[in-house]
């Protein structure tokens, strides 16, 4: 069977891991990068990238490409009108941390039909394209959403390349989505940068720093302009988690003013770790894509926990 080529726009981190992940897997890709130099150490090391975005872009509506936008957020808007303007037809996916956000791009530039949301939940505090790494998604949680508008087809395209890469699925609503990467990434994000800010102004503790500050830190590595367009563009759902943290802390912080005991916040925090050590993820199998209500079951399931490991059957598939 022929795999459907993908257009990887964007090879930063992410869309540079993708663009590997996808050629150890035998897909055909090639990808667009702003950035000249980028789009050099990316055809040094094999690849097949280009820094012209209209012809890339031509390439993928000429073959039926499956374009992959993996750039921030802000500069969604302007890659979505020329996918709109040059490949309106290709199936169309993303690999950003907010998903609300992207999907009102992408209706706003009428080409919502065509789209599946996207988010591999991997990552590290580097960028660029050297920092890819073909096994940087290997086993990890891939978030593939199933929203109301969503195309059975292209879900499945996306759901086959996200395993492809290595990973697992778990299907879920972008508001649900964005509501927890809130909690798991976006609020340990600003958690970082204030633990950082903060030891940055006691001079000895740098000196005595080791892995405490090493683990609760290492989000803070990450580019600037990265950790403020996630935070920024999922800000209705970060607020609410934010006041939660601060209120726990603040009632802590009370506590030891008053002589009092910080167990509540410590033994809260404690059992939640152990049960996330113990979480398990049953494998979806049963569901079939483009079924009666296909896409409640798989956001239900992955509500549940569940995870894709093998690609699920499509209706009328054999």
């Amino acid at each position: 069977m022929t795999k459907t080529p993908v257009c990887v726009v964007g090879l930063g981190l992410i869309g540079g891991s993708l663009m590997r992940a996808a050629k150890a897997a035998g897909r055909e890709v090639f990808g667009y990068n702003r950035s000249v130099d980028g789009v050099e150490a990316a055809r040094f090391d094999g690849f097949d990238a280009s820094a012209n975005l209209d012809e890339t872009l031509s390439r993928a509506a000429e073959s039926g490409a499956l374009i992959v936008l993996a750039v921030p957020v802000p500069a969604l808007g302007q890659m979505l009108r020329h996918v709109r303007d040059i490949a309106p037809h290709c199936p169309l996916t993303d690999v950003t941390s907010v998903k609300g956000a992207v999907a009102a791009e992408v209706e706003r530039a009428g080409l919502l039909d065509r789209f599946v949301g996207g988010h591999p939940m991997t990552g590290t505090a580097h960028s660029g394209w050297a920092a890819g790494n073909a096994d940087l998604f290997d086993n990890t949680p891939w978030v593939v959403s199933v929203d109301d508008h969503v195309d059975p087809e292209v879900w499945a395209e996306v759901m086959a390349l996200a395993l492809d890469c290595r990973a697992f699925v778990v299907p879920a609503r972008s508001e649900e989505h964005d509501a927890a990467a809130a909690t798991i990434s976006h609020l340990p994000h600003l958690l970082a940068e204030a633990l950082a800010a903060t030891a940055g102004e006691v001079p000895l503790a740098f000196a005595l720093a080791a892995g405490s500050f090493r683990d609760g830190t290492r989000v803070a590595g990450t580019a600037p302009d990265l950790v403020r367009a996630m935070c920024e563009a999922n800000a209705t759902q970060l607020l609410p988690v934010l006041d939660q943290a601060l209120h726990r802390l603040i009632d802590a912080r009370n506590q030891l003013a008053q002589h009092q005991p910080v167990a509540e916040l410590v033994e809260a925090g404690h059992a939640a770790r152990i049960r996330y050590d113990s979480f398990s993820r049953p494998q979806i199998v049963a569901t079939v894509i483009g079924a009666e209500g296909w896409r409640d079951e798989l956001a239900a399931a992955g509500r549940a926990g569940g995870v894709i490991r093998s690609a699920l059957p499509t209706r009328g598939s054999r």
